[in-house]
Parts: structure tokens; sequence; C-alpha cells
């Protein structure tokens, strides 16, 4: 099923995530050599919470990226939009949260959450503008917001290089690595009609965030996006 056929039909996504759910964080390992241990260090280094502080993991998956928050004292929601990733992420982190919800309806109330994250989870959205309006309504006055995604490395050599790598090369590996080698021909799909890191500076600004600015991470391949929400 192509990534077209798949935004049509939310469920098919879902269930699509539940599919690679057991053998997800293993592959992204895989496909990564690594790297998206560094990138989530440094998205939470972006989001720098607090003890006690009130933070929303959406797209958390299995709880990869919220447990760095919980060990560090922060009251972390891990939200995903796949019954299967949550139930993998509660079966390893029981002390955890975890959520099932929609980004684009979130089951939470205004003002909830001191910040707002997603890592690598609003490209599969259908209706990012309503997603970074949800995220808008519950964080808090004064609230924060940090986005990393994929993105478009700016030197040419660079990207043509990752694209080679995207095209070419992931989908051999996710098909040996992963339980669903397909979803990852979807999710590569996704990073290539992705817009750019000032496209999306532009999108989030739109939504009302001020203060957005973004830092490459890994040349590009990768964008960590920051923004804050009006005090008043």
């Amino acid at each position: 099923m192509s990534r077209a056929d798949l935004d049509k039909d939310p469920a098919a996504v879902s269930g699509m995530f539940d599919g690679v759910a057991k053998n997800y964080d293993l592959t992204n390992d895989v496909l990564t050599f690594g790297l998206d241990r560094l990138w989530r260090r440094e998205t939470v280094k972006a989001i720098d919470a607090l003890p006690g502080e009130r933070v929303l993991d959406l797209a958390a998956g299995t709880g990869t990226s919220s447990e760095p928050l919980a060990d560090a004292g922060v009251d972390v929601v891990p939200c995903d939009f796949s019954p299967g990733m949550v139930e993998v992420g509660r079966r390893r982190r029981p002390d955890l949260p975890f959520v099932v919800g929609d980004a684009t309806d979130l089951p939470f109330s205004d003002g909830e959450f001191d910040a707002v994250t997603i890592s690598f989870g609003l490209r599969n959205v259908v209706e990012v503008e309503v997603a970074l309006a949800e995220m808008f309504r519950v964080t808090k006055p004064g609230g924060r917001l940090v986005i990393c995604e994929f993105s478009t490395p700016p030197n040419a050599v660079w990207r043509a290089g990752y694209r080679f790598y995207s095209d070419n090369v992931l989908p051999l590996v996710a098909r040996a690595v992963s339980s669903n080698g397909d979803a990852y021909e979807y999710l590569n799909e996704s990073i290539a009609a992705w817009p750019d890191q000032r496209a999306l500076a532009r999108q989030i600004a739109e939504a009302g965030w001020i203060k957005v600015g973004y830092r490459n991470l890994f040349g590009g391949v990768v964008a960590l996006h920051r923004a804050s929400k009006p005090a008043t």
C-alpha cells in the first residue's frame, strides 16, 4: 500500500505501526547506525524539562523517547496513535502512563503541559496544521514545543548521498531486520515528501507558536525545531 493510500486510511497507518512494534527500536538502531540515540539525546536537551514539569511525548512509540525524561524526574506522558506500540511500551516500562491518542484530536485538557515534543512522527500525521494547533492548545502559556524530524540536507552532495541510502540501501536493510519491511517503504516515502526546515518552521509559526527556530543534526538529515507558546 502506498503512502497516498495510507494517508486516506488512518486505521491502516495505525495497523502498519502495530505490525512493526515488536522490532521497532532495534530496526531504528540498525537503519541509523545508532545515530537515532544521539538525536534523541539532543531532543531531551532541547526540551530542557525540570523535575516535576509535565511533558507530553507524542508519537512516543514504545517509550524510548520518554524514558530519559522519566528517569530525570520529569512527569512525562507517552502518547502514540498505535495500540500495538503502546502495548509493547507498557510491557517495557509499566511505570509510564502510556496513552493511545491521535495527534489531531488529543485527549488532554487545554494548557495541561509545560512542553510538548514529537520525534520522527509529525510527518506521519495527515493534517499537520491540525496537529500543531492541538499541541498549541494543550501547552501552557509560555510553554514550549520541540520537534525532531527527518529533513533536507542543505548540501547538495550530502543530500544526494542521503537519498541514495534511503532509496536503495534502507529498504534492503529494513526487510532483513524489521518484522514488516513494507512499512519502511512507506516511511521512506514520507521522508521524501516532507517539507524542508524553513517550510516546517513557517508551518509552526502559522499555528501560533513564537520564537521558532531550528538546528540541523547530521548535516540536516534531521532537524530539531523549537518554539514557544506566548505567555499571554
